[in-house]
């Protein structure tokens, strides 16, 4: 099983509700969270904030069944019980992992469903 830190997780997450990314302009790689090295060219600072605009397309997912979240989620699961997290594709290319919401996981997630962010 992946882990990631709580600090990371934590530092990580003003971008992630804003779905804000780095674009580089040395490359044009998009970069989600921004970071300060460019993954696809290694330029330094060369990244450029843009606003995702959260549509996408679920690419793949799991259930995260009890007993089965990280750390930082095992509250949320013993509260509500299985969710979905997938990989979704945005319309800008990146692939994100999300947890969806407002849906069954067992019955109304499927590969290739279109979907977008909600913020509650």
């Amino acid at each position: 099983m992946a882990h990631v830190s709580i600090p990371k997780y934590w530092k990580a997450l003003p971008q992630k509700y804003r779905l804000v990314a780095g674009k580089c302009s040395n490359c044009g790689e998009l970069n989600f969270p921004p970071t300060t090295l460019c993954k696809k060219c290694g330029q330094e600072n060369t990244q450029k904030h843009i606003e995702l605009k959260g549509k996408g397309t679920v690419y793949t997912y799991t259930i995260i069944g009890r007993g089965g979240a990280p750390p930082e989620f095992a509250k949320m699961q013993k509260k509500c019980g299985p969710y979905a997290i997938a990989i979704v594709e945005l319309e800008e290319g990146l692939k994100i992992n999300v947890q969806l919401t407002d849906c069954d996981p067992f019955k109304d997630v499927n590969i290739g469903m279109k979907v977008s962010a909600v913020f509650r």
